[in-house]
């Protein structure tokens, strides 16, 4: 959702009423991950947003049982 804000122009982003502190982790998230910008972050629609934070939980999910299966196979060095 996309919205005028008078006197600055188009918001981007959406999410209405998010509270801001979820964004700020959302943002942070996915410019940690895939150093995108600030502002290519921004410019994503609310919930394709959520969709790359949950692809990027999975990946970590993965790589992380991976590391215990290398972990449990030779020990931890």
């Amino acid at each position: 959702m996309r919205c005028e804000v008078p006197g600055r122009g188009q918001r981007l982003g959406g999410g209405i009423g998010y509270p801001s502190d979820r964004l700020f982790e959302e943002v942070a998230y996915i410019a940690y991950h895939f150093h995108w910008s600030h502002e290519q972050i921004m410019r994503l629609e609310h919930r394709e947003r959520q969709l790359w934070v949950e692809e990027i939980a999975k990946i970590n999910r993965r790589l992380n049982e991976e590391m215990q299966v290398e972990i449990g196979q030779y020990g931890v060095p």
